[in-house]
């Protein structure tokens, strides 16, 4: 019964997820006059056609890992009310509309999370020989202040200790339900693998029936905490192919499923909504990569036509391109992403950091 629960708590955020990018790019198409076949849940093969309405199918496919609006014409100008019958101004809105629903909803998902919650930022491990040890900071204090600055995400902590490395500066912590001020001084050059203070932090949320911040606070704090992440991937990536590191450990389906059950035992709602969020802005980053069948593969060739002034690529080498693109996508990620996700299972290791 818990897997079946997990499985469906799974499909639900993968459900939300996915058809919040594909209405970005079926309300586009409709707006511009464009066709719309089918707006499908899952890969084909198709399991059930739900109703028509207009144009377009509502279909539920059997491979519950995406999902897809099929477009008329997408790549044959010829098509009446084809997608690739519309100038390039508009192909480009309609291919980008996607990824920007994608990251509309991760701003929405973390807005809501700070409405309608509190968060503590905790101190999970401290270095020894750290100035978070100096400073006498040990696990499971509570970070509520940094230079005399309320601080409550990541972000805001990133922020204050970046600006002020090299410089003492006194956080106010909580410990045992008792304040108290310590002062210690990050470091412009720590050392490998540790950070500025040394020490790691873990976000703790708690859920409340009654807003705990006015909209526009939230929104902001919505936003702030989305460019965190986005930058602290961008690093993440820079830095591991700068040390010749593998730039990203893909997890499939089944590692996506096990995570949402762990993270579900972890942290519940709150952390589901969190873990939402975040494959919200994955999936907008992988989609606007320059890949073959891929939004970003997509609107390289757009790109193209525009810098061809106009000359586009012939639609069956375009459409070829695509479909060996999304066969070597499917080969090379999620086959290897399954197998490693099932080694994970069987070898009961979490999935969770």
């Amino acid at each position: 019964m818990d897997v079946l629960v997990t499985i469906l708590q799974f499909l639900a955020v993968l459900a939300v997820v996915v058809m919040v990018h594909e209405f970005g790019h079926f309300a586009t198409a409709k707006a511009f006059g464009i066709k719309v076949n089918e707006f499908g849940f899952g890969f084909p093969p198709r399991v059930i056609k739900l109703f028509h309405k207009g144009d377009t199918d509502y279909t539920i496919n059997l491979l519950p890992i995406g999902g897809f609006v099929r477009l008329e014409g997408e790549n044959d100008p010829t098509h009446p009310r084809s997608l690739a019958s519309k100038g390039i101004g508009t192909r480009f809105i309609v291919l980008v509309a996607g990824v920007f629903m994608n990251v509309v909803l991760t701003i929405a998902l973390f807005s809501g999370l700070f409405m309608f919650s509190t968060e503590e930022l905790r101190v999970g491990q401290v270095a020894p020989g750290s100035p978070a040890e100096g400073a006498g900071v040990v696990a499971g204090d509570t970070i509520l202040e940094v230079d005399g600055k309320s601080v409550t995400t990541f972000g805001q902590l990133s922020t204050k200790i970046n600006d002020n490395l090299g410089t003492e500066i006194g956080w106010l912590i909580k410990r045992d339900g008792a304040k108290q001020l310590v002062h210690l001084m990050p470091r412009e050059v720590p050392p490998e693998g540790e950070g500025a203070t040394g020490i790691t932090i873990s976000s703790v949320g708690v859920q409340r029936s009654l807003p705990t911040r006015t909209p526009w606070e939230s929104v902001y704090l919505g936003l702030d905490h989305t460019w965190f992440i986005l930058t602290s991937i961008k690093d993440e990536v820079v830095t591991r192919i700068g040390d010749n590191q593998v730039p990203v450990d893909f997890v499939g389906p089944v590692g996506i499923t096990q995570l949402t059950g762990e993270v579900v035992d972890e942290g519940g709602l709150i952390s589901l909504v969190s873990l939402a969020a975040l494959l919200s802005m994955f999936l907008a980053i992988f989609n606007i990569l320059p890949i073959p069948a891929l939004d970003g593969g997509r609107l390289m060739f757009v790109i193209l036509e525009w810098v061809r002034r106009g000359k586009r690529i012939s639609p069956q080498k375009e459409g070829l391109v695509h479909l060996v693109g999304f066969v070597v996508l499917i080969a090379l990620i999620l086959v290897p992403a399954t197998y490693k996700d099932i080694v994970r299972l069987v070898e009961g290791n979490s999935f969770l950091p």
